[in-house]
């Protein structure tokens, strides 16, 4: 993906919102929208967006899980049988 290509000015979104709108659903590229000639939004398709946020969410998991790990909160396989063993007797 070349984000270069796609920078566009706020006054061009306003103007082709439709045209815009289309082009980022069927390229799946985002759009970086311009204000005074700084960078103030991105624009992307819903689906792009739920994929990160979901990806976001993995590696939140992954980075609680290495901080479990260096803070020694780990159990040995044998120790995870024992409680699931447990926990299924208790039902």
């Amino acid at each position: 993906m070349d984000i270069k290509n796609n920078i566009k000015p706020i006054s061009y979104i306003k103007a082709n919102a439709a045209e815009v709108l289309k082009q980022v659903n069927e390229t799946r590229s985002p759009i970086v929208i311009t204000q005074n000639g700084e960078s103030k939004a991105v624009l992307m398709d819903a689906g792009s967006y739920q994929e990160m946020m979901d990806a976001m969410a993995m590696l939140k998991i992954i980075a609680m899980g290495e901080k479990d790990i260096a803070e020694g909160r780990v159990l040995t396989h044998e120790e995870v049988g024992k409680k699931l063993k447990e926990q299924l007797d208790a039902l």
